[in-house]
């Protein structure tokens, strides 16, 4: 099976990687290179379920969920590589990570993950997610690719 075409949504995403509603944090897939880059897109809606307890006042995306998100399209160029169908890929660490924007209700994400080094199941990606031009996180991401059972 060859790798699906960009852009697609959801249908798709489920199709490559275990996630699943509400942990699903990727809405689309614009551009794929399989096992080598990939740059996605979220929505943040003002119902994410995370709005109603963190800061409900003052409604942010968690910076943990950001990263996650860009992990998650991550997750999509790997196991778009053939050799790494079915199985998941698990955070092996998160280096140099830098929050430099809100991520807010109404905000587009753009979400980038470029690996750079690959290693047997251990991939590092240098990771962001942008706001239009603006670089809202980024962060290098180490994935170990494992068994799925």
């Amino acid at each position: 099976m060859s790798a699906p075409a960009p852009p697609f949504g959801r249908d798709v995403i489920e199709s490559l990687i275990p996630h699943r509603p509400p942990f699903l944090l990727v809405d689309e897939i614009l551009e794929l290179e399989p096992g080598r880059r990939v740059v996605g897109r979220r929505e943040i809606r003002a119902d994410d379920w995370w709005f109603a307890g963190h800061f409900p006042e003052r409604p942010v995306m968690p910076g943990v969920l950001t990263i996650e998100a860009i992990a998650q399209a991550g997750a999509v160029a790997v196991l778009a590589d053939e050799a790494n169908r079915g199985k998941i890929p698990f955070f092996a660490g998160i280096g140099d990570c830098r929050f430099k924007r809100l991520v807010e209700p109404g905000d587009i994400l753009t979400l980038e993950c470029e690996f750079v080094r690959v290693r047997g199941p251990v991939a590092k990606g240098q990771g962001r997610a942008l706001v239009g031009d603006d670089l809202a996180v980024e962060a290098m991401l180490t994935v170990f690719v494992g068994d799925a059972t």
